[in-house]
C-alpha cells in the first residue's frame, strides 16, 4: 500500500488506514459476478456474471456466454467484471474487453446501470481548488487509479473537478473522507442521482458549447431559426438571408421529417443537405439539422455544425449513442410525454460516449388540452437549469403549434431562464409543405426579434 502512494504523501496516516481497509476487503475471495459476496472455501467460481456455482469439474467461463478463451491467452470479459477485478487488485494486463461491450478502464460509455452495484459510473464528484497544479491532479489521479478507480477530469476556467468512477456504494463515504484530507481538495460531492456527467454538480459554473464562433449558453442569448422543412433551393436561401438580416445565430432546416403519417412528405434528404451547406456558404450562419437514424449520422455529420433530436427520438438510445460518437453539439429535444428525469437520462447517453456539447430544448409535452398542438412546459426551463450544467433552449413553434403565440411564449421562455429559442420561419406559411400553422411569417418574427432585444436587456442578457 504505502509503494503505490507517491512519496509525499506516504505519512497520511488516515489515507493509509483507508487503503488498508480496501485492501484487506478485498483480500477475502469473492464472487466475481459484479454484485459482491464471498464463496464457501473450495467452492468452484463462477464468472459469468449471473451468479451461482459450477457443476464440479466444469470449466470456468469469463466470457459472459462467448466461449472459453484457451490456456495462457487473455480472458475476454465484460465491462462490469472487468472493473470488478481492477478493484480487487488484479493484474489488468491478464484480461481483455469483450468487442460487444467497448467500455474501456478509464472512462465509461454507458449511463449507470442501478442494478449493477458494480457498473462503471462517476460516483464520486472531486472538486480542487483554484491553486491546484497539474503535479495535484496527476497526484490525485494516479492514487484514484491504483485503487482501481476510473477517472474523469474536467477543466473549468477557475477550478478542476475530477469524476471518480466505479466506487461501490459502501466505499463512497469512507472514500469521500480520506480524499478531502488533501490540502488542494475543497470538497468531495457524492452523486445520489442516475445522471452523473449532465448534472449540475459535475460543472458547477455550467456549460458554453461554440459552434463556428457562436457561443450557445452564455450571456449572450441565441437565436435559431428557418424552415420547418427544406422545400427548395429558394424557400431556404430567401429564408437564410432573412433571418441573418434579423439577428438570427444559427440556421435550422429539417432535411429529413419524421411524420405521423407514412404519406406525409419525408423531407429532402442528402439534397437538403447540400442546400443547408450552400445556405450556410453563402450567409455564413452555422446550420442544425435533425437526425433520424443510426443509418444517417454519419451522412448527417458531414454537413450539420449541430445534430438534432427530436421528440420521437428522445428514447431512441441506439441513437444517443451514435450520436454521441461523432463528438459533434448534439441539441437533444424533450419526448412529448417524457419525465425531466427521463430527459436528463437520454442526455446522459449522449455524454457517456465522451460527448458534452448537448443542448437541451423544451418543446412542449402533450396533454390533455387541445387548442395547443402541445402544452409549452415553462416549468421544465428552470429546472432544467437547476439540475444540469447544459444550455436550454426553448422551441415555441412545437410547443404551441401556432404562429400567433410564438412570439408570447418565446419572451416566457427567455424570461424564465432559457439560454435561446429555436423557431420556424417561412416566405409563405400558407404553402408550406409541413407545420405551415406554426411557423412565423417574416414581418412576425422581425417583431419577435425587437421584442426579445428589450427583454434581454431586461433579464441582464443581450442577444
Amino acid at each position: 500500500v504505502i509503494a503505490s502512494l507517491p512519496q509525499g504523501r506516504r505519512g497520511n496516516p488516515l489515507l493509509l488506514m483507508g487503503m488498508c481497509r480496501g485492501l484487506l476487503r478485498r483480500c477475502a475471495p469473492r464472487n466475481d459476478t459484479g454484485r459482491g459476496g464471498l464463496l464457501r472455501p473450495g467452492a468452484p467460481r463462477n464468472d459469468t456474471g449471473r451468479g451461482g456455482l459450477l457443476r464440479p469439474g466444469a470449466p470456468r467461463n469469463d466470457t459472459e456466454g462467448l466461449e472459453g478463451e484457451p490456456p495462457g491467452e487473455p480472458k475476454t470479459v465484460s465491462a462490469n467484471l472487468f472493473l470488478h477485478r481492477c478493484r480487487q487488485g488484479g493484474n489488468r494486463q491478464d484480461v481483455r474487453l469483450t468487442s460487444a461491450v467497448p467500455v474501456l478502464y478509464n472512462s465509461f460509455t454507458n449511463p449507470c446501470d442501478k442494478q449493477t452495484e458494480g457498473g462503471a459510473c462517476i460516483a464520486l464528484i472531486i472538486v480542487l481548488t483554484p491553486q491546484a497544479i497539474e503535479r495535484d491532479i496527476d497526484e490525485l489521479s494516479d492514487i484514484l487509479k491504483s485503487r482501481g478507480f476510473g477517472v474523469h477530469i474536467s477543466r473549468g476556467v477557475e477550478r478542476t473537478i475530477v469524476g471518480c468512477i466505479g466506487v461501490l456504494d459502501s466505499e463512497k463515504a469512507e472514500l469521500s473522507e480520506q480524499l478531502q484530507a488533501f490540502p488542494y481538495v475543497e470538497r468531495v460531492i457524492i452523486i445520489s442521482k442516475p445522471y452523473k456527467l449532465v448534472g449540475r454538480p459535475f460543472r458547477p459554473e455550467g456549460t458554453v458549447i461554440n459552434v463556428r464562433g457562436v457561443e450557445i449558453g452564455g450571456n449572450r442569448l441565441t437565436v435559431m431559426a428557418g424552415p420547418c422543412t427544406i422545400e427548395s433551393e429558394l424557400q431556404l436561401m430567401e429564408t437564410a438571408r432573412f433571418v441573418k438580416q434579423m439577428g438570427a445565430h444559427i440556421l435550422r432546416g429539417g432535411a429529413y421529417k419524421p411524420s405521423t403519417s407514412p404519406y406525409s412528405f419525408q423531407g429532402m434528404g442528402e439534397e437538403g443537405l447540400k442546400l443547408l451547406s450552400a445556405a450556410r456558404e453563402e450567409t455564413g450562419l452555422p446550420i442544425i439539422t435533425e437526425v433520424m437514424d443510426t443509418r444517417e449520422v454519419e451522412l448527417v455529420a458531414e454537413y450539420a455544425d449541430i445534430l438534432q433530436v427530436g421528440t420521437r427520438n428522445m428514447t431512441n438510445f441506439a441513437l444517443l449513442k451514435e450520436v454521441g460518437n461523432t463528438q459533434k453539439p448534439v441539441m437533444l429535444k424533450r419526448g412529448w410525454a417524457s419525465l425531466i428525469e427521463e430527459w436528463m437520462l437520454a442526455a446522459e447517453y449522449i455524454a457517456s460516449r465522451g460527448n458534452y456539447n448537448i443542448i437541451l430544448c423544451e418543446r412542449g409535452i402533450r396533454t390533455f388540452e387541445t387548442y395547443t398542438r402541445n402544452t409549452f412546459d415553462i416549468n421544465a426551463i428552470p429546472v432544467a437549469k437547476e439540475l444540469s450544467h447544459l444550455p436550454v433552449v426553448a422551441d415555441p413553434s412545437h410547443g404551441t403549434g401556432k404562429a400567433s403565440l410564438v412570439p408570447a411564449i418565446a419572451a416566457a421562455a427567455i424570461a424564465a431562464g432559457a439560454d435561446g429559442i429555436i423557431v420556424e420561419v417561412h416566405p409563405q406559411p400558407e404553402r408550406a409543405l409541413k407545420d405551415g400553422p406554426q411557423s412565423l411569417r417574416f414581418d412576425a418574427f422581425a417583431g419577435m426579434m425587437d421584442q426579445l432585444c428589450r427583454l434581454a436587456s431586461a433579464v441582464g442578457r443581450s442577444i
